[in-house]
């Protein structure tokens, strides 16, 4: 400890071995400079030469001619582009609204209910069956789900004729009314699992004391759902929504395997007209103007998601304060 006297009488210390907090700061920002390389180099580096790639007319080889904003221009009056972005709308239903709305009653049960009648590890035991299908690879689950929806031996199907219900059985992947009908619950099977695990997580931060004093209250389950999880879990069920709905967004690997965005059109999504657009069509300036304009609506929905998270962080610290 280093002691100094200054003018007045006035000793102040100076700890050995402290170190600023300039430095601290500078080594702070030296753990954060790898990460910071990986994004630049894999993220904003890629996007801008596929954003310059969008201002050109180029067929993938030879040279790039210039085209300014024709292809945003022409992506305006694409019909294809607009039905590609209404099946995203569908999508983000499948994906978003329906897994966090269904994830969040059954994690509510499975915490509040199950948990406490038949015990933590039976609880335990069905979020992991939930969350299995997160687990699979798109394409090993695609793959399975195409054998069950198969017109002619696949598992639906027979199991429809098998109970007597035969007159139900249906193209169900190949029928332009019922193709995007199917790949929608087949992404609410896929997503289901990772609303549920998180919402579980955050109903293990609720103070226990609030559900008991609810019960001596004689509040039933459905009353210690909305007044008491609702509020509690609302930062974690912003999260859920924001990543859902950017999953939603970009889906490919299920539409890929299940549909090809067949049949005519009936589940192209953008990320998968742009695939085509690139690699089928060889129309490489259009199909980046298609990916930068996803893009970026993907990066607005993520800062509208980020802000709305962390209002509801500031209400509930105020709301303990």
């Amino acid at each position: 400890m280093t002691v100094t006297v200054e003018r007045g009488g006035r000793v102040t210390g100076k700890q050995d071995g402290a170190v600023h907090p300039r430095r601290a700061r500078d080594s702070y920002a030296l753990f954060l400079l790898p990460g910071a390389v990986a994004f630049l180099a894999v993220v904003i580096v890629p996007f801008l030469m596929n954003t310059g790639v969008s201002l050109t007319d180029w067929q993938g080889v030879g040279s790039p001619e210039w085209s300014g904003l024709a292809n945003y221009r022409e992506l305006l009056d694409d019909a294809e582009f607009w039905e590609s972005f209404r099946h995203s709308l569908f999508m983000v239903v499948a994906m978003a609204a329906l897994p966090t709305a269904v994830g969040l009653v059954l994690a509510a049960a499975l915490f509040d209910y199950v948990g406490k009648h038949f015990g933590s590890r039976t609880a335990a035991v069905l979020r992991a069956c939930f969350y299995l299908p997160q687990v699979l690879p798109i394409a090993v689950a695609g793959i399975v789900w195409s054998w069950i929806l198969a017109p002619d031996d696949g598992s639906l199907n027979e199991l429809l004729q098998a109970v007597g219900l035969g007159s139900w059985r249906q193209d169900w992947l190949g029928d332009p009314d019922l193709a995007l009908w199917s790949v929608m619950g087949v992404m609410v099977w896929v997503q289901l699992g990772f609303p549920l695990v998180v919402f579980m997580a955050g109903l293990e931060r609720v103070d226990p004391q609030l559900y008991e004093a609810a019960e001596l209250d004689g509040a039933g389950w459905w009353r210690r759902f909305r007044h008491i999880t609702l509020p509690q879990i609302r930062p974690e069920i912003y999260v859920v929504l924001t990543w859902c709905t950017i999953a939603a967004l970009k889906v490919f690997g299920a539409v890929y395997v299940l549909t090809k965005g067949g049949p005519g059109g009936a589940t192209n999504v953008p990320s998968y007209f742009s695939f085509t657009t690139f690699f089928e069509k060889t129309q490489v300036g259009y199909g980046a103007a298609i990916s930068t304009v996803l893009t970026v609506i993907i990066l607005a929905l993520s800062v509208i998601g980020l802000r709305l998270q962390t209002r509801a962080e500031d209400a509930e610290e105020g709301a303990r304060a």
